[in-house]
């Protein structure tokens, strides 16, 4: 957002009255903060990788778990970024996370290559309730 949060927001909602749908990106760094999430109705928050990296291993999931009650509660679908581990694809499952994406499910793969791709991940098993998301080269 810039200097002019009105302009910002008036804009946020014109997009928002023409259909677009709206998302927070790297939720919990930067910009994307707690103060921002209520001003316009977002459809959905992307949580950080920062906070989700370690999930599975040592960290604590509460943080994680309270930003997806959080954008859940305000009717937003809640993507985890940054997924790399099968424990922490399983735990977010368990904390009620919508989506995920991260080298877990896959590398960037090129756009040309993109069809395979989803042809040999259609008949693989998911895990329940989260549906994968990757990147595109």
């Amino acid at each position: 957002m810039s200097h002019a949060p009105d302009r910002d927001h008036e804009t946020l909602r014109s997009l928002r009255a023409h259909g677009f749908k709206l998302s927070i990106d790297d939720f919990g760094t930067g910009g994307s903060s707690l103060s921002r999430i209520d001003l316009v109705e977002v459809q959905e928050v992307k949580i950080d990788r920062s906070f989700v990296r370690h999930l599975g291993d040592e960290r604590e999931p509460a943080l994680v778990a309270g930003i997806i009650d959080l954008a859940q509660g305000i009717g937003a679908r809640v993507v985890a970024e940054g997924v790399e581990s099968e424990d922490a694809l399983r735990e977010l499952a368990e904390l009620g996370c919508d989506a995920i994406q991260g080298f877990h499910l896959a590398r960037p793969v090129p756009a040309n290559e993109l069809g395979e791709w989803l042809r040999s991940r259609s008949s693989g098993p998911a895990v329940a309730g989260l549906r994968h998301s990757a990147a595109i080269a």
